[in-house]
């Protein structure tokens, strides 16, 4: 991994989107400080588009999406994205599965739960849930005292077991029903909101992130900036941001 102050002038000038991670990654110590809000602002101003790509809940990312300077954001670790067209006050979400199949999935989600939580008395559900319509996320670093990782690997093999994915980010083990992923839902939203492919544009954009759970995100973008946090979980990353 190379040390960002090695990107040269000329692959900067080609940027045009950044997509980002926020916790741990825009956020310090849980909170959204003014430096990283005003920076939004400032690459907003002069063009170049910011969505974040999260796992955090479809009620964070309703309240992100209207009212950060952002021009979408991907949640629920690629379940959906939001789009706000605030020149008409109308809010478009785009789901990857059908209202059908997301109901079926809770109910599994929410027998999955109980297993969980009997099999191991120190999980703890996190207290984003109520706000989620297509995950569960078990809390491990956020309003806990953190877990060690041998545990938090336990809980994310307990998904596996049950035939949910399973992604680790710095705070959550997050686990979903389907195959949606954040790049799927990235190249979708960049194909339905700015008519763009994402293989002929990857090379304008900067990915932003900071654990695990991106390795996909960090193999697909050239640009792929990891923040100092990531070191804590290089063993676990087959594939390393530039």
């Amino acid at each position: 991994m190379r040390p960002l102050k090695d990107l040269s002038f000329a692959t900067l000038a080609q940027i045009e989107s950044v997509l980002v991670d926020i916790d741990d990654t825009l956020t310090l110590h849980g909170r959204l400080p003014a430096a990283a809000y005003s920076a939004l602002e400032e690459l907003g101003k002069v063009g170049i588009k910011i969505i974040p790509v999260t796992g955090r809940p479809a009620g964070w990312c309703d309240h992100i999406a209207r009212m950060w300077p952002v021009d979408g954001i991907i949640g629920e670790n690629g379940a959906f994205y939001f789009y706000y067209q605030a020149e008409k006050h109308k809010m478009i979400r785009r789901y990857w599965k059908p209202e059908t199949e997301r109901q079926h999935d809770r109910a599994k989600l929410s027998t999955l739960r109980s297993e969980i939580l009997a099999a191991d008395q120190g999980a703890k559900i996190a207290a984003d849930q109520a706000y989620r319509e297509t995950d569960l996320a078990i809390d491990f670093g956020e309003d806990v005292t953190p877990l060690p990782m041998e545990e938090v690997k336990k809980n994310s093999a307990l998904f596996k077991k049950a035939g949910a994915n399973a992604k680790i980010s710095s705070i959550h083990v997050n686990g979903w029903f389907g195959q949606y992923e954040k790049l799927g839902m990235t190249r979708i939203l960049f194909q339905e909101v700015f008519h763009q492919d994402l293989e002929m544009i990857k090379e304008s954009i900067i990915f932003v992130y900071d654990s695990p759970n991106d390795t996909p995100m960090f193999d697909y973008f050239p640009n792929a900036v990891g923040v100092a946090n990531i070191m804590q979980f290089t063993d676990q990353i087959s594939v390393k941001p530039a």
